[in-house]
């Protein structure tokens, strides 16, 4: 069988390339070129998802929204769904999950971001985030999202940056929803994030908004969630907020027997002092600390200087799993204790809602 000039000249340009791409293999072990690839163009890793910020917008003097572009391998996410961030802080990767608050057609999608004290991540983000940083992902998860069909009453409750999934729910599927009330409480009008979108739908009839300013009157109670909206029980609701509030909110649905209409998504974990205390001790760094029953054992470490792998910080991601030597820990949640009597047991334990149970071993 003969070949043309230009099936030749083909053949040996694939050859040559081959032959090129395994010196640059062997010169640049045990790296591969790919690896410096990656680093003129970092959206194109194919091992560690990553995203470029675009743009930094104040939303309140507290809070500010964070458009993302997402490198190759990342899903698209539901509307309501969150993604955990990787951001280098002081030369330390720190990780934490926020909502997605919106995406778009271009592939972008945004976070929103309210700075909490002495949130390393949350402050680093509104005050000193910059377009053109990159930031590591993972890949979005999270139930608390609108099922299909959609509902025919939809009820929202919100308070503070509780907003954030709820908010992509609403841009996306509102054209979907036939009746929607959302009950936001803030500090003040003007710490109301998005605050002026959602007066917009309500002002064009699009949504029903209830506004509860905390600042002189406490936290929304349960008791006006009802009160002002009066036929709760024939609607499906998403709730998202503070501990206290959807810890009230679950309660009056179980009692009510309505459990099943509520959906509720926690952005902080909401403790439960069961444990008495003891000593840590992390066997890598021979680092030791002594703890109440209150104090997380990802706090305690953290404060003790160990650095500790986290994520969500609240129980959710599993990022900061690490093994259990020996000793026993208690969940801040729901007060289970989890022991082990020797290194060999296999225990995990997630540092960021589990506390000293007395004296306890950690392989960090």
């Amino acid at each position: 069988m003969t070949h043309s000039l230009a099936e030749q000249t083909a053949v040996v340009a694939r050859v040559a390339r081959r032959r090129v791409r395994r010196l640059a293999e062997l010169v640049t072990t045990p790296l591969v070129p790919q690896d410096f690839v990656d680093l003129v163009r970092p959206l194109n890793s194919r091992t560690d998802p990553r995203g470029r910020i675009e743009s930094v917008v104040a939303e309140t003097a507290e809070a500010a929204t964070i458009r993302i572009r997402p490198g190759r391998g990342w899903h698209r996410p539901v509307a309501g769904q969150y993604v955990r961030i990787g951001v280098d802080v002081d030369g330390v990767r720190q990780w934490r999950a926020y909502s997605i608050s919106s995406r778009h057609d271009d592939g972008t999608f945004t976070i929103t971001v309210k700075a909490v004290p002495d949130g390393v991540v949350s402050s680093h983000l509104v005050d000193r985030a910059r377009a053109g940083t990159i930031v590591q992902l993972d890949q979005p998860a999270g139930e608390f999202v609108l099922p299909t069909p959609r509902p025919a009453k939809t009820l929202f409750i919100t308070a503070g940056s509780g907003i954030t999934p709820v908010m992509s729910m609403l841009r996306e599927s509102l054209r979907e929803l036939d009746d929607v009330v959302l009950v936001h409480s803030c500090p003040t009008a003007e710490d109301a994030i998005f605050g002026a979108e959602l007066r917009a739908l309500a002002a064009a009839r699009r949504i029903h908004l209830i506004e509860r300013f905390t600042t002189g009157r406490g936290r929304l109670t349960v008791d006006e969630i009802v009160a002002a909206v009066p036929d709760l029980a024939e609607r499906s609701a998403w709730a998202c907020g503070p501990a206290p509030m959807l810890d009230a909110l679950e309660q009056h649905y179980r009692e009510s027997g309505m459990a099943d209409r509520l959906r509720t998504e926690r952005f902080r974990a909401a403790p439960v002092v069961t444990g008495v205390g003891g000593s840590v001790t992390f066997t890598r760094t021979r680092t030791s600390v002594h703890t109440d029953g209150a104090t997380s054992v990802l706090d305690a470490g953290e404060a003790a200087g160990v650095l500790m792998p986290s994520g969500c910080r609240m129980g959710v991601c599993f990022g900061c799993v690490v093994p259990l030597h020996r000793g026993a820990v208690r969940d801040l949640r729901n007060g289970d204790l989890t022991t082990a009597a020797d290194s060999g047991d296999g225990v995990l334990v997630q540092t960021c809602v589990s506390a000293a149970a007395g004296a306890c071993e950690i392989a960090l």
